[in-house]
């Protein structure tokens, strides 16, 4: 999956303060999400679930609000897992099982 990624606008403040606004496009990350619904093995029994198509963006974005490094995979797994079972963000799953 690329990157969703359309543009990016740094600002500098006249007291130095960066501020950076990141622009992204989800349409390709929902048209991969309803392909992979229609095409993915997640037969019952299957070893294997693709559970949902996330854009590492957005990963970046709900680490970032839950205060979790990408270097401390446990609680970046619990965050992921967390906001793909809430119901938020449904049209990414691709498989509708818990788990």
């Amino acid at each position: 999956m690329a990157s969703s990624k359309i543009g990016e606008k740094i600002e500098i403040s006249d007291n130095g303060e960066i501020n950076i606004k990141r622009t992204f496009d989800g349409s390709q990350m929902l048209k991969d999400a309803e392909y992979a619904r229609q095409y993915a093995d997640n037969s019952f029994g299957s070893e294997n679930k693709l559970i949902a198509q996330v854009d590492p963006a957005f990963i970046g974005i709900w680490l970032k609000e839950a205060g979790v490094s990408w270097s401390d995979t446990e609680a970046a797994n619990e965050v992921i897992k967390k906001k793909i079972l809430s119901g938020e963000f449904d049209n990414l799953r691709v498989w509708q099982g818990n788990y």
